[in-house]
């Protein structure tokens, strides 16, 4: 014979009717069910004041909570959410902070709970993440050490114009320069958007960008005519390795907020999608916390530099022992009573050559080591090339001083092209 299954709604409800019925005493009935008489007085009284839903569970939870959270801030929390989708329970708590500083605003964890319970919360899977990669950061110690350059990947606006937005951002601050839609990754246009961030906030360190162009080239030293300008600004070139973005994380994860705000879904029009960037970039400096900032904006954190962007651009001087020779309209360089193809992207620059061992020359552009000349053999290696092969150490090179006109400064000494 099977096992009979009850449960406690149905022996409720047979207590019941057996009390009903009258056919025992209410007292039989309790030694018999094993319940209380005070738990019986209650199952009879609640099944005549609601009938069958009287005998189900009740909720436990109190109806009034001391700690609870007051209807006026929930109303302000839930504000702030809607008109900034893309912000988190850290980012609202931090803004309302910041403009209500008396306010007893509610932990981080529960403004999160209280935005799922009303469906302002996308659920994510949860992904198993690589530890961060922080050695590319290791220079990076203030405002305007180092750059970072590139182009968020592409899409097209409401009228099939394709937008390619250009961003700057500075990488201690996290303070975006600049945000530029282009309908063309052109190298002339791409300048002229720098150039104006230079004069607005002066000269960085270091600038570091992918390996596409406009920014490099597969040239030697991997220049391109953008690079070229940077090192004769004074300024040093950093590229990440191929295939490596999260070596520039801290502009890829700024891009995925920018899509999330201004192209999800693209704007109608070049135009609109333009002034979308422009009001992104205001509200992301001057209003959005950032968590590596103590919850702070990055217009608080950020200084304009005091490299300033000078009037005229610098003429590149070697040191003396150092032969110089000028680069050619074809690339080509004379050397040795010969033509020696160096790269046409230094087209009109002059290069420096130090003679480091017997018939073998490093070929400099600024503080640049590009290659090795090797007479015996008659032609140029790359510099990573000539260092596989031994034709030169990598302890041996060394950064020629450059003069400026009317001073001298000394350059630190560029090991390889590699980040830092």
């Amino acid at each position: 014979m099977p096992w009979k299954e009850t449960c406690a709604m149905e022996q409720r409800f047979l207590f019941v009717q057996d009390v009903l019925d009258g056919l025992e005493s209410q007292a039989t009935l309790c030694r018999q069910y094993g319940i209380s008489r005070p738990t019986a007085r209650k199952w009879l009284g609640r099944y005549r004041l609601a009938g069958l839903r009287g005998l189900l569970d009740r909720s436990r939870a109190p109806r009034h909570h001391p700690n609870a959270m007051p209807a006026e801030l929930a109303a302000m929390i839930l504000a702030v959410r809607r008109e900034r989708p893309t912000w988190g329970p850290r980012k609202v708590r931090a803004w309302l902070g910041e403009r209500y500083p008396g306010c007893p605003w509610p932990a981080a964890s529960t403004i999160g709970d209280l935005l799922t319970r009303h469906g302002l919360t996308v659920p994510r899977r949860r992904r198993r993440r690589t530890p961060p990669r922080t050695q590319p950061f290791g220079q990076c110690r203030g405002a305007n050490d180092l750059w970072c350059v590139d182009f968020k990947g592409w899409f097209r606006t409401g009228d099939g114009r394709p937008c390619h937005p250009l961003t700057a951002s500075d990488a201690w601050s996290r303070y975006l320069l600049r945000c530029q839609g282009m309908e063309r990754i052109r190298q002339d246009e791409v300048r002229a958007v720098l150039e104006s961030a230079f004069r607005d906030y002066g000269l960085p360190q270091a600038i570091r960008t992918d390996n596409g162009p406009p920014f490099a080239s597969r040239g030697l030293g991997g220049l391109s005519r953008l690079s070229v300008w940077w090192l004769k600004l004074g300024l040093a070139v950093e590229r990440i390795d191929p295939g490596e973005p999260q070596q520039n994380g801290r502009l890829e994860r700024l891009h995925r907020t920018l899509k999330a705000e201004t192209a999800s879904p693209p704007r109608a029009t070049g135009g609109s999608q333009q002034r979308a960037f422009d009001r992104f970039r205001e509200t992301y400096n001057d209003e959005r916390p950032h968590e590596a900032l103590g919850q702070r904006p990055p217009a608080t954190a950020y200084r304009p530099s005091e490299r300033l962007y000078p009037r005229r651009l610098p003429v590149v001087e070697y040191p003396e022992g150092l032969t110089v020779r000028t680069v050619r309209h074809d690339g080509c360089m004379r050397w040795r009573g010969r033509m020696v193809f160096v790269s046409e992207t230094l087209k009109g620059e002059p290069v420096g050559l130090e003679p480091v061992a017997d018939g073998r020359w490093v070929v400099y552009f600024c503080d640049l080591p590009l290659a090795v000349i090797d007479d015996r053999r008659g032609r140029l290696w790359p510099l990573h090339q000539a260092l596989r092969k031994g034709l030169v150490a990598a302890d041996s090179l060394r950064s020629p001083v450059r003069y400026a006109p009317g001073a001298s400064q000394t350059v630190p000494k560029v090991e390889t092209m590699s980040p830092v």
